[in-house]
């Protein structure tokens, strides 16, 4: 990957100018080559890791596995593309094992995600199946621990 994408990667609030001096490059260069990727689509967005307890977010998440039925011709990306569209739908990834889809939702309580699941997920032509797994806390996002480790206290021991 290349170093500009993977200095981004880690730390998207890094300035161009920052990056320039980190890369030996001039800020115009490192400003256009940021340009380009937007343009060409390889950076899709930019977005910041919330620690959700601090700010008092009462979002409700939750995993979902989902088994569909490949469409012909079309295999499993028309169905996934359709169920990725949802708002409450964050992330919808193809997966290898048991299940096809996992689906990360979000809402604002319980009662919309499960709505959500009984009322729009499961009633896709396609769907076959879903397992609801609700993230009852997060200890780490996108590479980010939400907390400090904590200081583990032993007694002294003597000989």
């Amino acid at each position: 990957m290349d170093t500009l994408l993977k200095l981004l990667r880690d730390d998207a609030s890094l300035k161009p100018a920052q990056l320039a001096a980190m890369l030996n490059l001039s800020e115009p260069e490192v400003a256009a080559k940021i340009r380009a990727l937007e343009t060409d689509g390889v950076i899709l967005g930019y977005r910041t890791v919330l620690n959700e307890e601090k700010v008092g977010g009462d979002a409700v998440r939750a995993v979902i596995e989902v088994k569909i039925t490949p469409e012909r011709g079309g295999g499993f990306d028309r169905l996934a593309e359709r169920i990725a569209k949802y708002e409450e739908v964050k992330t919808c990834y193809l997966m290898s094992g048991g299940y096809d889809l996992l689906v990360v939702l979000e809402g604002n309580n319980l009662r919309a995600l499960a709505t959500f699941v009984a009322e729009k997920l499961a009633t896709v032509q396609g769907v076959v199946s879903t397992s609801t797994h609700f993230m009852l806390k997060t200890y780490k996002e996108q590479g980010v621990l939400m907390g400090r480790a904590p200081v583990e206290e032993r007694l002294s021991v003597a000989p």
